[in-house]
């Protein structure tokens, strides 16, 4: 079972049909090498001489490798080796060669594709008209009492006998052909065909530079939106707790969710302008520290949780990158004190610059509520990428009783330092 779907399966018979179409745009070199033979040979008719018609056809190949530098050429055997040979697509190239080394690829492959298809195509317009012969030739010379023009080893009863295997075994030559001749061309389809170092190169650095905006997409969407929907959560159930008791902080906390959910609209908008071909003019800015650092601490602040900033240093004087992964570093590890810390626990914030380097720290009170979310830690690992990133570092982790995200940031150029 296995042999038969070797010989006559699906992808086989796809390969075939690739073959034959390789013959078919064979026959017009093989015409213009019969217009070279024949003058050459003296012979009138090429195609009543088989030996003539493999010289047609061997003057013929090489003229193909030459129209095969045609740019399209390459395109065009990928799309047919795809569809019919079954070959991943990312094995080969979709655009024209354009290299010297990858013109001779292409044109060595549309050589073999017309060279094997011509031989498949040829036997396969012959050999199944003679082996249907040999398989009724005992019959038809029982009926008609004559070889019907077979060599003379047929007038022996034995040869008349073996005919039918002789033309069942020819047409199991031409399919084992046919199946070989085709898993040649896909195996080799790759080398000939396949992208060059260059264009595997770039689609990695395409994939990079992909993987790139996703990882930022992913990052500012967890630090804006995450951080946004734990204040608001906290901030509705404190509201909630002393709705009935304390009205002037229920309506504090509802002033804080409205600020908080408008202002995350604003950075939700800026983060999807990173979705379109560059930032759209007027998408709103990306939230910095030395902007939007006061906003931050107020929003936090809104559900009662005490909060003590230092910051010891000017945010106005850090560079823009700078401030901007700063301001989301701040943002992340507040929201991770709201996630994880008590209901009142204090959090500890600290921005100070220190031999030309930023550094943050953020610090609450270590419970036995901070435990690990099914697929969380997102946000952590989210801050060392932004750290690295700018060729800092970040740690975070138990320290003493509290837990502790720290974050150095190196700063181009001095920063002058001092309270603000």
């Amino acid at each position: 079972m296995r042999a038969a779907r070797s010989l006559f399966g699906r992808r086989t018979r796809l390969r075939w049909i690739h073959l034959i179409l390789g013959g078919a745009l064979a026959m017009p070199y093989v015409l213009v090498g019969t217009t070279i033979v024949g003058p050459v040979s003296g012979s009138a008719d090429v195609f009543g001489s088989f030996p003539l018609q493999l010289a047609s056809f061997a003057v013929g190949l090489p003229l193909a490798a030459v129209t095969s530098l045609f740019p399209l050429t390459r395109p065009l055997e990928s799309a047919a080796v795809r569809w019919l040979c079954g070959v991943d697509p990312d094995r080969l190239a979709g655009a024209p060669a354009r290299t010297r080394g990858e013109k001779g690829r292409t044109a060595a492959w549309f050589t073999l594709h017309l060279g094997l298809g011509g031989i498949v195509a040829g036997m396969t317009l012959a050999l199944p008209p003679f082996a249907a012969v040999l398989i009724l030739l005992p019959v038809l010379s029982a009926l008609r009492g004559d070889r019907l023009g077979m060599p003379e080893v047929f007038d022996h009863t034995w040869a008349l006998l073996l005919s039918p295997v002789a033309g069942v075994l020819s047409l199991a030559a031409l399919a084992g052909c046919a199946a070989g001749c085709g898993a040649l061309l896909a195996h080799g389809a790759p080398r000939l065909l396949g992208p060059s170092a260059q264009d595997r190169l770039a689609a990695a650095e395409a994939r990079a530079a992909d993987l790139a905006v996703r990882n930022r997409l992913a990052r500012e969407l967890h630090d804006s939106v995450g951080h946004a929907l734990s204040a608001v959560t906290l901030q509705a159930g404190a509201a909630r707790r002393v709705l009935d008791s304390d009205p002037e902080f229920v309506r504090e906390a509802l002033a804080a969710i409205e600020d908080t959910t408008r202002r995350t609209v604003g950075e939700l908008d800026a983060v999807l302008g990173v979705l379109r071909a560059g930032d759209a003019p007027g998408t709103a800015p990306a939230p910095t520290l030395a902007e939007d650092l006061d906003g931050l601490l107020r929003r936090t602040r809104a559900d009662g949780r005490r909060v003590r900033a230092t910051v010891a240093a000017d945010p106005g004087k850090l560079p823009v990158l700078v401030s901007r992964e700063a301001y989301r570093i701040v943002q992340e590890g507040l929201g991770n004190a709201l996630r994880h810390g008590g209901e009142r626990a204090a959090v500890d914030v600290r921005v100070a610059v220190t031999g030309g380097r930023l550094e943050i720290t953020v610090e609450n009170p270590l419970t036995g509520s901070r435990r690990p979310r099914p697929g969380g830690g997102h946000g952590l690992r989210g801050v060392a990428d932004r750290a690295r990133l700018l060729g800092g570092t970040a740690t975070a982790g138990p320290a003493g009783g509290t837990w502790r995200l720290h974050v150095r940031l190196p700063i181009e150029g001095p920063a002058p330092g001092g309270p603000a």
